[in-house]
């Protein structure tokens, strides 16, 4: 109970933080709560922020991430005023990747043993996206 009591607080703090702007988000499938999806952070000055997402496996190939993946990205861009937004893959998750490329993120390096996932270190692809190329991505 306070651990999300807590999770809560730093919610509410975010969005006093970030102007009002909500930062993340349930994704509801058919009544059931599918995922999440949100900016893990949002550098303001740099206009930058970080994508993150879940999706439950049940609700895996559906289309239901690239909706939402999309939906947060022209939220960051038109709402927030991002110029840029990041996105951190495990160079594994092919997934997570193709989602990703499929809707217009460049990769752009290699961050080598960035996080320690179940047993192991994997490597982060990363991804970004400039406010000018979801533009042009959107005309097509």
């Amino acid at each position: 109970m306070q651990d999300t009591a807590e999770n809560i607080q730093e919610r509410l703090k975010g969005l006093v933080e970030n102007g009002g702007y909500p930062k993340s988000f349930a994704i509801i499938h058919r009544g059931k709560i599918a995922g999440t999806v949100g900016f893990n952070e949002i550098n303001k000055s740099a206009k930058i922020g970080e994508i993150g997402y879940w999706l439950g496996q049940e609700f895996q190939g559906k289309g239901i991430m690239t909706k939402a993946v999309k939906a947060l990205i022209e939220y960051g861009f038109k709402d927030l005023g991002l110029n840029r937004v990041e996105a951190y893959a495990a160079s594994g998750n092919s997934k997570s990747r193709d989602l990703i490329e499929r809707l217009g993120f460049t990769q752009e390096g290699i961050i080598r043993q960035a996080e320690w996932l179940y047993d192991h270190y994997v490597d982060h692809v990363v991804y970004g996206l400039l406010a000018e190329e979801w533009k042009c991505i959107k005309q097509d």
